[in-house]
């Protein structure tokens, strides 16, 4: 008689707790962390993508002022073939044109000549457009040929691309992989233009010229919100002018220094008031 009342204990208890787990609360709560945790994926992504951007394609081979080790420049390159898709020589080029003709007519991307938001908007066509152009890439970037790994493996970003979103789609599930993907490239698009929409209109500019500074886009765009420092002095690693300010990407080649994986060609940046 007991066994039986135990049993019948046991089975009530079993039932009251899977009933528990059944509520509306609990299946919300549960689809809440399911959209959650690729949105946190895909933001982690974007972050070490603008990292990677920033130390390899605009400080090492736009502007050379860090040289990296063979070996971890061909792990950056290939991130940035998983994550952007971009070509690094298109890249350098466009880049390089922005500094010939910052703010004026020939700018790939000015707020000053289009307006703040329609760059901010529009910052990846404008882009496109003068990626695509030949001109552009052969006169500024006639220096970065194309490279063994780039012809087999790294100009064909579309297939990077897709080969992210299926690791994604692996590794988190069939919808949550896309949704990841999709943050990041929505995430990486709106933080590379407000680089160059709100980091030509809003800010401080201790050098005279008119891009500007911002703490908070430099904390999410490893140090390229530093962005006034960086025109100002264009050679420079460093973007950020004080120990604490953020500049991940700073921190990204001291460490590779220490490490003997990167060689810093002019780090004279001057202390200026933010």
């Amino acid at each position: 008689m007991q066994s039986c009342r135990l049993c019948t204990s046991v089975r009530y208890t079993d039932e009251k707790l899977s009933g528990c787990n059944s509520l509306p609360g609990s299946a919300t709560l549960n689809s809440i962390v399911q959209i959650l945790i690729p949105l946190l994926v895909g933001f982690l992504i974007t972050q070490i993508s603008t990292l990677t951007t920033s130390a390899y394609l605009h400080r090492a081979l736009a502007h050379k002022a860090v040289r990296f080790h063979p070996a971890l420049a061909l792990f950056l390159r290939f991130f940035l073939w998983l994550t952007t898709g971009v070509k690094s020589r298109e890249w350098a080029a466009v880049h390089r044109k922005h500094h010939a003709f910052t703010d004026e007519e020939s700018d790939p991307h000015s707020p000053a000549q289009l307006g703040w938001i329609r760059v901010q908007l529009t910052n990846f066509w404008l882009y496109r457009n003068a990626a695509n152009d030949p001109v552009t890439v052969q006169k500024w970037g006639r220096d970065l040929a194309p490279d063994r790994w780039d012809r087999v493996l790294f100009d064909r970003g579309m297939l990077g691309l897709g080969t992210s979103t299926l690791l994604l789609c692996i590794w988190l599930g069939w919808w949550q992989g896309v949704l990841a993907f999709s943050f990041h490239v929505v995430s990486y698009v709106v933080l590379s233009g407000a680089v160059n929409a709100v980091g030509h209109t809003f800010g401080r500019r201790p050098f005279a010229n008119s891009a500007t500074n911002l703490h908070w886009l430099a904390a999410l765009t490893s140090g390229e919100g530093y962005h006034n420092n960086h025109h100002g002095l264009p050679t420079s690693a460093r973007f950020g002018s004080r120990p604490l300010d953020l500049d991940a990407a700073w921190w990204l080649i001291k460490v590779a220094e220490k490490m003997r994986l990167a060689e810093v060609r002019d780090v004279s940046a001057k202390k200026v008031t933010l």
